[in-house]
């Protein structure tokens, strides 16, 4: 039987209606944006984020790919790696028309859904560099890693079991990581204006912001 196959047995009747309304990447991302997020270290399955109605960008971007997958999609994650003063995020990965997208969730509202509008992987993630800040307002944004594709965990039941979640995690921990600045660009960059930073932070769930440590004078 196939992963999508027992993400679906576990799905009550209303669940698995309001799944099948998910037809398109844009309505993926607009379930993803009405559900809180989740200021939890633990991570859930996307059967629980579907039934509990709470992520945060991992959960988020685990559901988007199983989301994806169900519309013909492969499930590909992809990391996000700032520098060690933010936290990392996920994105899901679609392609249309040989152009990459993303569905995602996130506490801020810049780093969310993007157009398949990008050639390549690059290019999709600097459409993010001026939003992925800290609350200092730093820039912080440094590499990302190759796509994940999520069929190798398929034996773990990863749609439905939270089982195979750390070792996805792991497994994003070792993947290559591809540098987008170099130190030069590094030195030279200024911090976010009042305007984007506010912006980026309307309807965060501020307990849930990574606190960078202060820097030493």
């Amino acid at each position: 039987m196939s992963a999508l196959f027992l993400f679906k047995q576990r799905l009550n009747q209303s669940e698995r209606q309001f799944f099948e309304t998910l037809t398109t990447p844009t309505r993926i991302q607009a379930f993803l944006d009405e559900i809180p997020y989740s200021t939890e270290h633990a991570y859930r399955c996307p059967v629980r984020v579907l039934r509990e109605m709470v992520a945060h960008c991992f959960d988020g971007a685990l559901f988007a790919a199983a989301a994806l997958r169900h519309l013909g999609h492969p499930p590909l994650i992809l990391e996000m790696v700032p520098n060690k003063r933010d936290d990392d995020h996920l994105l899901a990965l679609f392609k249309r028309n040989g152009h990459w997208g993303a569905v995602a969730k996130s506490n801020f509202v810049g780093l969310r859904f993007r157009e398949p509008v990008y050639r390549n992987l690059r290019e999709l993630m600097m459409s993010y560099f001026e939003q992925f800040y800290n609350v200092e307002r730093e820039k912080t944004l440094r590499s990302y890693s190759l796509p994940l594709n999520l069929e190798a965990f398929d034996k773990l039941n990863w749609m439905a079991s939270d089982e195979a979640l750390e070792q996805i995690a792991q497994r994003l921990d070792r993947i290559r990581k591809i540098p987008l600045l170099n130190q030069p660009m590094i030195s030279n960059l200024s911090l976010v204006d009042e305007r984007t930073y506010q912006t980026g932070l309307i309807g965060a769930d501020l307990a849930g912001l990574f606190k960078p440590a202060m820097k030493k004078k």
